[in-house]
């Protein structure tokens, strides 16, 4: 640290902060020459200048509206997390799925029965999960994916369909379900677009509308709002850390110094005044949550489960900063199960069910449940067929989605034949998606409060899937 010397107080203090950034891991530390030409990777910092909290006992506003995006990341094997226990249709799966095949006596019974009088079954891992299907309170979509227009197995073989760019691959994949666009790679996300059409309507305009547990992300990342990322302990702030000696000096000198120095250089000066605005988020961010009466509901203290504790949390402080409309993002990794997949697959979706369960008896306990939707997203299903004991990367796959304003109990779309070769299997069960991930995002697009009229700026193939003013995309959110 150079040899400048401070009194012991500030020493002191610098050490805490820096021990507490350091126990930090979603925050990459800035150095000084980071703090002073990085400006690219600021993108997570946005108009944030200035916040106030409003006046204490701000109640909190009417019509408030929260989207939770849940990303699995790696590519769900979403045919074993909902699997068809009527005896034809489960002997077709079980042929298909052969070594990762699970036992019917174990699938957990779903309150529902298709139009063809096929019943299904929840992954026996999650159990919190089954009862909130069962209790009206979640939903199922069957074989969604991305999707420029529909296609059918004829034009896919012989290489007539417009197809997404980079089919099973991970990070395309990812990106388009972030997006809605998988004719591009350069698409904003949706979600970070409904931010640029609603954000106006949050009372503090100083706060990101959108909040990330998992860093920057495409989905948060619109043309004028980005994510703001915090963390389960909270909100980070900007803490500095002094590397070279020159810097050492205005450490002394505190935080507040260096933000105040006007660089003459235009990029310096924007990365100046979005730090400093990070940083006034933070403040107003921390004192929000130190005045919360912690809620009653007990988290785990599984990564996940800390993360929607977290939202649980901004949510209870929304009113105090005058949110009225909210993202959140949460990426759950250990789903790319190529080797040993019946296990790993059984200890993810269990903490990602447990995680669930508890943050809507939280919302619950609010009083939020019905102005809270969570939804799960991926970037594709697995192959039908094992290779040994995992699964390769396929295409169509099942979503969920949750909370008291989703009409649940309910499988939406056609759950597909999972017997080989059939009519949408493109080879080792590989299904091509009957519904599209537009019809899906515009449905939480709509209900979170976008106009109609906006749909085709934030999906612009929805027009191929959906017609507009007719009504719900799908059907699962009462609109």
């Amino acid at each position: 640290m150079g040899h400048h010397h401070h009194d012991k107080k500030s020493s002191s203090r610098r050490e805490m902060s820096r021990r507490k950034f350091l126990g930090t891991a979603s925050c990459a530390a800035l150095g000084s020459t980071t703090f002073l030409s990085s400006f690219t990777s600021l993108g997570m910092i946005n108009s944030l200048a200035g916040a106030r909290p409003l006046a204490s006992g701000a109640q909190p506003p009417t019509g408030y509206k929260a989207l939770v995006c849940i990303l699995l990341a790696g590519g769900n094997d979403s045919f074993n997390m909902i699997v068809p226990t009527t005896s034809e249709q489960y002997t077709d799966y079980s042929a298909s799925r052969s070594t990762v095949a699970l036992p019917s006596g174990d699938l957990l019974p779903l309150n529902y029965t298709d139009p063809q009088g096929i019943s299904y079954g929840l992954h026996p891992s999650m159990p919190e999960v089954a009862n909130m299907f069962n209790d009206g309170k979640a939903a199922i979509l069957a074989n969604i994916g991305t999707l420029i227009e529909p296609v059918n197995k004829t034009q896919v073989l012989n290489g007539t369909a417009p197809l997404p760019l980079g089919l099973q691959s991970h990070a395309d994949q990812a990106r388009h379900w972030q997006t809605s666009i998988p004719q591009n790679r350069h698409a904003k996300g949706w979600g970070g677009k409904v931010a640029d059409m609603l954000a106006a309507g949050n009372s503090n305009q100083d706060i990101s509308m959108n909040l990330s547990l998992s860093g920057t992300n495409l989905w948060q990342a619109g043309n004028t709002v980005d994510e703001f990322s915090i963390t389960p302990q909270g909100s980070v702030g900007v803490n500095i850390l002094a590397e070279t000696d020159p810097f050492d000096v205005i450490m002394g000198q505190g935080l507040q110094n260096i933000l105040d120095q006007t660089y003459s250089d235009v990029l310096k000066q924007t990365y100046s005044t979005k730090v400093k605005d990070s940083q006034t988020q933070h403040e107003v961010f921390t004192a929000a949550l130190e005045n919360l009466n912690p809620l009653s509901t007990q988290f785990s203290q599984t990564s996940i489960s800390r993360q929607m504790r977290m939202v649980a949390e901004s949510i209870a402080i929304a009113g105090g900063l005058g949110m009225q409309k909210q993202t959140f993002y949460i990426k759950f990794g250990g789903f790319d199960n190529h080797g040993e997949l019946l296990n790993n697959h059984a200890g993810r979706l269990s903490l990602l069910s447990s995680a669930i369960g508890e943050f809507y008896t939280a919302m619950d306990e609010l009083g939020m449940s019905d102005s809270v939707t969570t939804f799960t997203v991926s970037d594709f299903a697995r192959t039908l067929t094992p290779n040994g004991f995992g699964t390769d990367h396929a295409w169509g796959g099942n979503a969920m989605v949750f909370g008291g304003a989703v009409n649940g109990s309910t499988i939406y779309g056609n759950y597909p034949s999972l017997a080989l070769g059939n009519d949408l299997d493109l080879g080792n069960g590989v299904l091509i998606p009957e519904l599209c991930t537009d019809q899906y995002f515009a449905e939480l697009a709509l209900w979170l409060g976008v106009a109609p009229t906006e749909l085709t700026d934030l999906f612009p193939n929805i027009e191929n899937f959906y017609t507009l003013g007719t009504g719900n995309p799908i059907g699962f959110l009462s609109l």
